[in-house]
């Protein structure tokens, strides 16, 4: 069926793709093998994707070619023919194909994000969803789709379900993780020497938590001999209390890193870096046993939204 209609799409392009202009009725008299019907679809069609103008002349309705028929005729009638589903379509249009052949860094916005999707609905291909999302967040947008959510990207896309935007943040995530470390890479190799120190990194490091974080969360920095950051480690969520930061947890990461000291770090949603009574038994607590066990507590950072304080050096 697909190839019947093909080749029907095939003859009516080829049958007037060398008039500059031309009527309906004159493409139908070109047309002879199909009815007049489907060629007056055709050409509607065609102008209603933007290969044709309309325009109107002595009171008859006249079409002219916008886009060269011979460079834009095949991808248009594969698209009729196949609705731009990713398994239908020709292999050079297929987004996976295409990065598989030439590589992730040639690939459009719209194709990577058509990857991510994965599978499309009927009457929608990911690749339409990747291109819809795409218009809606072009480069000087694009910093903001990370903040988008679910039943936001619905109403751009119905291809984004939980499962495709599970996959498209986590993609966006593990870049930013990635671009994050090759930052870091090329940087002269850090070290927390004090309050100072500890506050421009967690800036740094912790800037999205400081910035979207919704609740509050507990993380610890391991540091070398030499203070040098060794990993980041999620210890709890939830509201700071003594109670549920317990020292085994805290301590058993930094243990397992092998390090010589650690930072305390945790957010306050409110935006408020204020530390709280809470705050400062935390940092009692864990610095210690910290002495105890022999790694010591260099500081505990504050970041929220106004700025980054430290519970340390304001004692």
């Amino acid at each position: 069926m697909n190839h019947d209609r093909k080749q029907k799409l095939t003859s009516i392009l080829y049958a007037i793709r060398d008039l500059d202009e031309f009527s309906s009725e004159r493409a139908k008299l070109r047309c002879n093998d199909s009815s007049g019907s489907y060629v007056t679809r055709v050409i509607n069609q065609l102008a209603k994707d933007g290969l044709l103008a309309r325009v109107e002349r002595d009171s008859q309705e006249i079409f002219r070619w916008i886009q060269d028929p011979m460079e834009s005729g095949e991808n248009w009638i594969n698209n009729q023919v196949f609705g731009e589903q990713i398994k239908q379509s020709p292999e050079q249009d297929r987004p996976r194909e295409q990065l598989l052949k030439d590589g992730a860094s040639k690939m459009s916005d719209a194709q990577l994000l058509a990857i991510l999707i994965r599978v499309g609905i009927v009457g929608e291909s990911a690749v339409q969803g990747g291109r819809k999302i795409a218009n809606r967040f072009p480069l000087q947008r694009l910093a903001e789709l990370p903040d988008a959510s679910l039943s936001e990207l619905r109403t751009i896309s119905k291809t984004i379900r939980k499962d495709s935007y599970a996959q498209v943040m986590a993609g966006i995530e593990l870049g930013r993780r990635i671009a994050m470390l090759r930052d870091q890479n090329t940087q002269p190799m850090e070290r927390i020497r004090g309050s100072d120190d500890a506050i421009r990194y967690c800036a740094r490091v912790f800037g999205r938590l400081a910035a979207d974080g919704k609740q509050e969360e507990f993380h610890i920095v391991t540091l070398d001999t030499q203070h040098g950051p060794i990993n980041t480690h999620l210890i709890t969520v939830g509201t700071l209390d003594a109670s549920l930061v317990h020292p085994r947890e805290v301590f058993r990461a930094a243990i397992r890193d092998s390090a010589s000291a650690i930072l305390l770090v945790h957010n306050h949603p409110s935006g408020d870096p204020t530390p709280s009574r809470e705050d400062r038994a935390v940092t009692d607590r864990l610095t210690q046993v910290g002495d105890m066990v022999g790694i010591r507590v260099l500081d505990h950072i504050i970041v929220a939204k106004e700025r980054c304080r430290s519970v340390v050096a304001e004692r």
